[in-house]
């Protein structure tokens, strides 16, 4: 695949005079902070009485879809969100993107209903990346840089032992379930497909906010009928009004298209782990505004997911001329 040179230039940004590892960092930022906004869910969930997790799923993306149609469509009128939808070759992943956006939403809660929210964290967090990497594997016919590899494998770790060590559990498990275990499975092999989906996209010159937009404009559809048959009441008060807001409009809708943004210069197989950054920032929230404690080895977690999080996102320099390697999006 094609770096994202042209699709830079397709989107109105960057210019061959920039630094082009500086264009490669603000991609993995804009990736850490969407994966922040993300950490920050679980926390505002629980001010949220009486929903349940499949209404919260349901209304984050119904609204979140909502919102980034608007901001694509203000965009120049229109016109990256109708070039996406008339290029034929567009829409069977945009309907398969769709879909996987809500297998991915819905397979993950009941597996949590199953199996327990720590283990179904663990299996679809860690798998996310190692999926997004055979993707990659079969589309490229090479292996990884060894570089996502260890930083993977040492995020993984860490987050396991964020969740393991009972800071993000949310509850007491359920137990290990072979079905809930398949659905947490199922659950990251769909976003790592949603994943490689929205840089196949962004790679062929689309634009960020219509790629965004028509994956989760497309998404949202489904999951009207899945919110109506779950408990409504809670968004009838003030603060009910007020978290879904939060969720919808910052969380996903600002969340995913600071990822969307990301994926320009960040290969998916670096985006998905990068994502790890999510439990951690969720396990500080737990602690600073939860008054949850972090023991030896939720600190050790912490350390641990942080140090990989920070090598995989340092540039690397070229022993011959000194000149950043760039990550551009080759891996889709």
């Amino acid at each position: 695949m094609a770096q994202h040179t042209s699709v830079r230039h397709a989107s109105g940004e960057g210019s061959p005079g920039k630094d082009p590892s500086a264009r490669v960092r603000r991609g993995g930022a804009d990736i850490l902070v969407a994966a922040s906004l993300w950490g920050t869910t679980g926390t505002v969930r629980t001010f949220a009485d009486g929903s349940s997790a499949l209404s919260v799923a349901a209304i984050r993306i119904i609204i979140g879809g909502l919102v980034l149609l608007g901001l694509a469509a203000a965009s120049r009128r229109g016109a990256g969100l109708r070039r996406l939808l008339r290029d034929r070759r567009n829409r069977p992943l945009v309907g398969a993107g769709a879909v996987t956006i809500a297998v991915y939403q819905a397979a993950f809660f009941v597996a949590a209903g199953r199996t327990g929210v720590a283990v179904a964290t663990v299996v679809t967090i860690g798998s996310a990346p190692a999926f997004t990497g055979v993707i990659g594997l079969a589309a490229r016919r090479s292996a990884p840089p060894r570089r996502w590899a260890l930083a993977t494998a040492g995020a993984v770790a860490g987050c396991t032992l964020l969740i393991c060590s009972g800071l993000i559990g949310g509850g007491r498990d359920a137990g290990v379930e072979p079905a809930g275990i398949a659905l947490a499975l199922l659950s990251g092999l769909a976003y790592a497909v949603y994943a490689t989906i929205a840089s196949v996209l962004i790679d062929r010159g689309e634009e960020d906010r219509a790629v965004a937009a028509s994956l989760f404009g497309a998404a949202a559809v489904p999951l009207v009928p899945v919110l109506l048959a779950e408990p409504t009441g809670w968004l009838t008060t003030g603060q009910g009004a007020l978290i879904a807001l939060y969720l919808g409009v910052v969380t996903t809708g600002g969340g995913y298209l600071l990822f969307a943004r990301g994926l320009r210069t960040t290969p998916a197989t670096t985006a998905t782990t990068l994502t790890l950054a999510e439990p951690a920032v969720a396990a500080v929230l737990g602690m600073v505004l939860l008054d949850e404690r972090l023991g030896p080895v939720a600190l050790g977690g912490l350390a641990l997911l942080a140090a990989s999080l920070v090598g995989l996102v340092m540039p690397v320099r070229r022993r011959n001329d000194g000149e950043h390697i760039q990550a551009g999006n080759k891996l889709v």
